[in-house]
């Protein structure tokens, strides 16, 4: 029996190394759909207090995470900061037991950046965007809310439930 003094650590599931568009998130073993790949830490704050970093950190007020309808998840230096966008994403971020899981939404080899889609993230009411260097065959070009998805995306995304509940009650009369 091996002691827990001898037992080698676990080897972390993901890393921090340099892709496509700058730093994200790598994949250090393979990953089934729907498999759960890390819980997001980090601290929730207000809408107002991420509004108020856009002046002095910018950096920092665009990796916040959309927590639900009022509130954001601040990665800070955590796993949540390098997690990338990409229009074809292979993991989505979803709300599981009161807080934030990066998940599997397809198969993930070891080596794969693991990417998810912001716009998942973005409720009709956001008004962020950005300009998309993904390099995905069907890239989007411009990151924009989840109103904007379009119709065959957003029903994949639908059925994979990718999408939290609290965004998509931002829908309304967006839907």
């Amino acid at each position: 029996m091996t002691s827990a003094r001898t037992r080698s650590p676990a080897r972390p599931p993901l890393r921090v190394e340099r892709v496509r568009n700058g730093r994200g998130l790598v994949a250090t073993r393979s990953f089934q759909a729907g498999a759960r790949i890390i819980p997001l830490h980090g601290r929730v704050v207000s809408a107002r207090a991420v509004w108020g970093w856009w002046a002095h950190d910018p950096r920092r007020a665009a990796n916040c995470i959309r927590f639900d309808a009022d509130r954001y998840l601040d990665p800070r230096n955590a796993w949540g900061a390098f997690a990338n966008h990409g229009c074809d994403p292979n993991a989505a971020i979803m709300r599981e037991r009161g807080g934030l899981v990066l998940r599997a939404i397809r198969a993930i080899r070891a080596g794969d950046e693991v990417l998810h889609d912001y716009s998942t993230l973005l409720g009709a009411d956001d008004v962020w965007t950005m300009r998309c260097r993904c390099g995905a065959r069907r890239c989007r070009g411009t990151v924009r809310n989840v109103a904007r998805l379009p119709a065959s995306v957003m029903r994949r995304y639908l059925a994979l439930g990718a999408i939290p509940r609290f965004i998509l009650d931002t829908l309304g009369d967006h839907a």
